[in-house]
Formats: C-alpha cells, structure tokens, sequence
C-alpha cells in the first residue's frame, strides 16, 4: 500500500472527509466536522517499519506454543492486530481492498482443514484426535511438527476471525439492520 492510495482513501470511513476536512467550511457556512481519518506521514512510516518485526513476533509465539508460554490464539492475536494497525494509518477502506476477504476466508478455512487433517491423521494411524505419537512412527521430530502445524492453524483462524471482526465492526452496522417504519 503506498502513500498515494491512503491519500487517495483519506475520506474512507462513512462519508468522512480528507484530511482538510477540519479546516473548510461546509456549504452553509459552517465548520466542518473532523473527519475519521487524517493522513499522518509519523503513524504511516511507523507502522511501515514497525509491522514485519510485530508480525515476526507473532509467528515466533505461534512457533514456541509448544515450548515456551504463547501459542496459537495469542500469536494469532498479534498477527490480526498487524492489519489492524496499517488499516488505522492508511485507512480502513484502502486495507479492506488490499486484503480482499477471500484471503481472510482462505486464511481462516486453511487453518481448520490443517488442524483436522492433523487431527484426523492421527485417527487413521490408530490413535484418537490430535494424538501427536501416533505421527512418531511416520519420521522422527514428528511430534514437535504436528503441534507447531497446529499451533500455526489456529493462529490462523484467529488471525483471520480478528481481521473479520474488525471489518465487520469497521462498516458500521446501518445496512445490517433496517428500522420498522412502523
């Protein structure tokens, strides 16, 4: 995403204005108000340094769930609140086309076929859901991969169930409910 798609994004949210807005008058004459994004060079060149360290962190707690305190859910937290820091510096609308939701669908359904085909592998090699031994006799090392593939799919499908959550909050929820004219 590049500077000149946020500024060309700056009136993203629900009619709100660039990032003039404040300072021109409306047509009656009035102040207008505040829009909901103002383009920031600080927060946007921030977020572009700060982004691959913050999403390198959250693989790195997916990778030692097994190990070490973290995991899945918590590694896939950090990783939602990646787009959710570049959607707040370049503008909502601008990240919600640069990561379509197929993605996000791709990215949550991924991690649910990964967690059962493990949990279902284990079955059909004799053992019950996600009994990791059973991946033993198959190659050496087996059961540390099998719990970092799972930890990797649910911080998958949390990722993806927190970049949704956040779009679907985001839009606002005028078209989702209409009032009874009644």
């Amino acid at each position: 995403m590049s500077t000149d798609d946020a500024g060309r994004n700056a009136g993203d949210a629900d009619g709100a204005a660039g990032p003039d807005a404040a300072d021109s008058p409306d047509a009656d004459g009035d102040e207008a108000a505040p829009g909901l994004y103002v383009e920031s060079t600080i927060i946007m060149t921030t977020v572009r340094l700060v982004s691959p360290f913050i999403l390198t962190f959250a693989l790195f707690i997916m990778f030692h769930g097994a190990d070490t305190p973290g995991g899945g859910f918590q590694g896939g937290v950090i990783a939602g609140s990646v787009v959710m820091m570049l959607a707040f510096a370049y503008g909502i609308d601008s990240t919600r086309q640069w990561l379509d939701g197929r993605v996000i669908a791709a990215l949550a359904s991924g991690g649910v076929y990964v967690f059962v085909g493990i949990g279902l592998g284990a079955i059909a090699l004799g053992g019950q859901f996600l009994q990791y031994a059973e991946y033993e006799a198959l190659f050496g090392h087996a059961i540390k991969y099998a719990i970092e593939l799972v930890e990797l799919s649910i911080g998958a499908i949390v990722a993806a169930v927190a970049i949704g959550l956040f779009f679907l909050l985001a839009a606002g929820f005028d078209h989702a409910i209409e009032e009874d004219p009644s």
